[in-house]
């Protein structure tokens, strides 16, 4: 057993069952939000971009869903690649951005302690 393993999508039927209205909700959002009629983004496109969340959340089974569907969609191992690395770029830059924070905290509390 570990942490992660292909078949625990088996279990959404205990959070279908425990939260039936939430479950379904949930479910119809997913639904149209990768796949409703009123798309514009292309299917191909809209894959790569989940697997990049995926990759930033870091959901094992996302990666490997969206990862097989942008495949199916016609994504190249080159696009797969480079939206690798931009999900990489962006959740370096997410540390970097809040290390603005913690400068800004930290000069905060040197003020405050040169006050007292």
């Amino acid at each position: 057993m570990s942490y992660h393993e292909h078949n625990d999508h088996q279990y959404a039927k205990n959070l279908r069952a425990g939260a039936p209205a939430a479950f379904k909700a949930f479910m119809a959002f997913d639904q149209e939000a990768l796949s409703g009629a009123g798309k514009v983004i292309p299917r191909k496109y809209t894959e790569l971009m989940a697997v990049a969340v995926a990759l930033t959340t870091q959901c094992a089974h996302c990666v490997e869903a969206h990862t097989k569907a942008a495949h199916a969609a016609g994504a190249t191992q080159e696009e797969l690649a480079e939206t690798t690395m931009i999900a990489a770029a962006l959740r370096a830059g997410g540390s970097y951005a809040h290390g603005f924070m913690a400068m800004k905290f930290f000069e905060q509390s040197e003020q405050a302690a040169s006050a007292q």
